[in-house]
């Protein structure tokens, strides 16, 4: 691969890798919302509780998709720091050579969720829920 081509490619996935983070954020603000709302309200149930848990979990999803971008984008930054050559364009063939059964995936989610990155504020959230509810 050239260098060009690398960069090329670097650009495409570090700018993905960019919304997935934004898209993120927004998943935050968004249980952020629903908690908010439920307490004022006063309409704080296990469903509530259930939509954050979903909403987290989602989070998780995301940020384990943002991770495998983040691996490509190690992998390029690598190879143009050394002028090493790698084959370009990639990243699919690569993820798919990777992955593992549906139990490597379901781990691979719940070990993104526990994170400090993706669990904070979630599990505040969830905390706040269960005590608001219990209240």
């Amino acid at each position: 691969m050239s260098s060009e081509e690398a960069g090329v490619e670097w650009c495409l996935l570090q700018n993905q890798f960019d919304s997935y983070e934004k898209y993120s954020l927004l998943i935050k603000l968004a249980n952020a919302a629903l908690v908010a709302a439920a307490v004022l309200t006063g309409s704080m149930t296990v469903v509530i509780i259930a939509l954050l848990i979903t909403l987290w979990l989602q989070d998780a999803i995301w940020k384990t998709y943002q991770a495998r971008i983040e691996t490509r984008l190690l992998q390029l930054e690598a190879a143009i720091a050394d002028g090493a050559a790698v084959t370009a364009y990639q990243f699919n063939r690569q993820f798919l050579q990777n992955r593992g059964g549906v139990a490597s995936l379901v781990g691979e989610y719940i070990r993104s969720a526990i994170r400090p990155t993706t669990a904070f504020p979630h599990v505040v959230l969830v905390l706040l829920a269960v005590y608001s509810l219990a209240v």
